[in-house]
């Protein structure tokens, strides 16, 4: 008697998916230079954190890993289910250069790979990848094969970081951490940056024998940047309600924000877009084009002085002077209108039998007595 085929079991037992998360056979695809296919996904990380109100919560962790380096370009958390404003902001952290020296991936890919989900599929990725010039590939719905890479780098977080972390949740408790949570977003935030740039990009990966960094700064390869750095801000950050710039900048989230620029401004509406991660500084864009970056002087390492605002206080003033000038000599070059003025009545001529009026003369009075 023959065995039974395994994969027959499967099939007959878990259906298809059961038989083709077994037995199926995977197409690995190879990439031969950096930023030629990026990875992007999600992950509910195994660890609680304090939210804004002091509630634990579990956090999302959205990954862009370089599919030929293994290094990872950018990431974002949340603790809300993701959406896709958390894979914008991961694609422009990835894409654009970073603030730590250290970390050096960055540029456009040719490839973005992602799930199918509603997040990734949006109008507004779609968008994002067509106006950079970036080919979006998507996973077949519910086969996760194609990402395996980028899900080993999450179990590498799950093994090597949170077991250290306060709230840390093991596998196979119920979602029990087994300390209390005392870390917030903020400080998750710095701990998954440092692991990330000091540990993982920098130390040997298993399967290229490489550390990820210098795998991707190997041979002469110049990575693809936008035309304009401005052009990443306007399609992916975060945008908000408008401001009106008052005399003394903008108010947005309790915060001021000053630039030179908006001396010429003043009573504008703009619309803000910022990074939450950074919030030393906003864009602001009027009429839907980049206008300048807007500073908080208390929370940013830039500083703008008195002489700064001064200089563009004149520069205005002086720009509205020759402005002024300029449409008072065209005023004074014009003819003078005449079109609303009223009309002189016509003098009509006298009649020609008409007497020539009299004045009227006073002669002396007499009395029969005189």
């Amino acid at each position: 008697m023959h065995a039974i085929d395994p994969g027959l079991t499967a099939l007959a037992e878990g259906g298809d998916a059961a038989y083709r998360d077994k037995f199926e056979l995977v197409y690995r695809r190879t990439t031969t230079a950096p930023n030629e296919q990026w990875q992007m996904d999600h992950t509910l990380m195994d660890v609680m954190i304090l939210d804004d109100k002091q509630t634990p919560v579990r956090p999302w962790l959205t990954i862009v890993l370089d599919d030929y380096s293994r290094a990872v370009a950018g990431y974002a958390l949340g603790v809300s289910a993701p959406t896709a404003e958390h894979s914008a902001l991961a694609f422009h952290q990835a894409a654009s250069r970073k603030r730590r020296a250290s970390w050096v991936v960055s540029g456009l890919p040719d490839v973005l790979y992602s799930d199918h989900g509603s997040d990734f599929t949006s109008a507004r990725i779609e968008q994002v990848c067509l106006d950079l010039r970036v080919r979006l590939i998507h996973s077949r719905v519910g086969v996760p094969q194609g990402r395996g890479k980028i899900e080993r780098f999450y179990r590498t977080i799950a093994t090597e970081l949170l077991p250290h972390l306060p709230g840390f949740i093991p596998h196979g408790i119920g979602g029990t951490p087994t300390s209390a949570p005392t870390l917030n977003l903020h400080q998750l935030d710095d701990v998954l940056e440092r692991f990330i740039v000091d540990e993982y990009n920098e130390r040997p990966h298993s399967a290229t024998e490489t550390a990820p960094h210098a795998r991707w700064r190997s041979g002469s390869f110049i990575p693809r940047m936008p035309a304009h750095p401005e052009d990443l801000d306007a399609l992916l950050l975060t945008a908000t309600a408008t401001r009106r710039v008052q005399r003394d900048g903008i108010r947005f989230a309790s915060t001021r924000y000053v630039s030179p620029v908006l001396a010429a401004y003043v009573g504008e509406d703009v619309t803000v877009r910022y990074d939450p991660r950074d919030l030393g500084e906003i864009r602001l864009f009027h009429d839907n084009a980049f206008l300048c970056r807007a500073i908080a002087p208390e929370r940013s390492s830039e500083t703008i002085t008195f002489a700064d605002l001064q200089s563009a206080r004149n520069t205005r003033r002086r720009a509205l002077k020759r402005q002024l000038r300029s449409l008072s000599n065209v005023a004074g070059s014009l003819p003078e209108d005449t079109r609303h003025r009223p009309a002189a009545a016509p003098l009509s001529p006298p009649e020609p039998d008409a007497p020539t009026p009299q004045s009227k003369r006073h002669g002396l009075r007499t009395y029969a007595s005189d």
